[in-house]
């Protein structure tokens, strides 16, 4: 199947980050959309990094798009601001084309905080900057690896991942409680989110997986079809290829929850 490749910036003059990508297939013959927010500490990573799983996507017949953010000067308001710009875009898009306004928003580590939050947050809700040319579309689906759960600081939190939140939080967590609040996915668990399916490593050393699962219980408890699968084997932010196994078993699971076939 043969494929469109564009990039989309957001702004004139061009502000480095704030640019998506979008890959087309010769034939778009899936209903939903693939939004993608890759991950890296929130300091680093590319939107290019799932250019590969951006192409598998295609070949199934999914029209999916692959967003930057800024990465340095900026706080997680701004970024989650520059998703929101992305993710607005790519609506029109959508709409330019006649497409169904339905999208499963993609995000791994870092990328699945800010992606759960654009997912489940309405825009400004967060304390966020948002201005949008469109009306506010839902995403349908949320599909998260690696989520932070809260950004408050829980028992045995690994040092390392504590002292990138809280520079990305751009306060100390003493001095400011309150911006870590409303950065914290459990704050807008609620009745009108979308299913959201976390795909979890068994080596997971950086955000605690049984965290999501309580998300996961408190969903279901209110009717939400959502799910929580563990990959064996597998490291914290697996998956960016479908070369091994585990890869390509979550590959599959994600199309079967967007099917409502819903795995594990």
């Amino acid at each position: 199947m043969k494929h469109v490749f564009n990039s989309c910036y957001l702004d004139s003059p061009l502000v480095r980050g704030r640019i998506f990508d979008v890959f087309e297939p010769e034939e778009i013959i899936q209903d939903t959309a693939i939004f993608i927010v890759h991950g890296g500490g929130w300091r680093a990573g590319s939107r290019e990094s799932f250019h590969e799983i951006m192409q598998a996507c295609n070949q199934r017949g999914f029209l999916a798009a692959s967003t930057d953010y800024r990465l340095s000067g900026v706080t997680a308001f701004e970024q989650l601001g520059d998703l929101r710009a992305s993710y607005d875009r790519f609506i029109s898009l959508l709409k330019q084309k006649n497409r169904p306004l339905k999208i499963a928003v993609y995000g791994e580590s870092a990328g699945a905080h800010l992606a759960s939050l654009l997912i489940c947050a309405a825009p400004g809700e967060c304390g966020e900057t948002s201005h949008l040319e469109n009306e506010w579309v839902r995403p349908a689906f949320g599909l998260l690896q690696a989520t932070p759960a809260t950004f408050l600081p829980w028992e045995d939190i690994f040092p390392q991942i504590w002292n990138a939140m809280q520079d990305i939080a751009g306060a100390s967590y003493e001095s400011d409680p309150e911006r870590f609040r409303r950065l914290s996915l459990d704050r807008y668990i609620h009745s009108g989110n979308p299913p959201l399916f976390f795909l979890e490593a068994e080596n997971e050393h950086m955000f605690p997986s049984s965290m999501t699962l309580e998300l996961v219980k408190k969903h279901n408890a209110l009717g939400i079809p959502s799910r929580w699968k563990v990959y064996k084997n597998m490291e914290h932010g697996f998956f960016y290829s479908l070369n091994r196994r585990q890869q390509r078993e979550a590959f599959e699971d994600i199309l079967l929850f967007l099917q409502g076939k819903f795995p594990g």
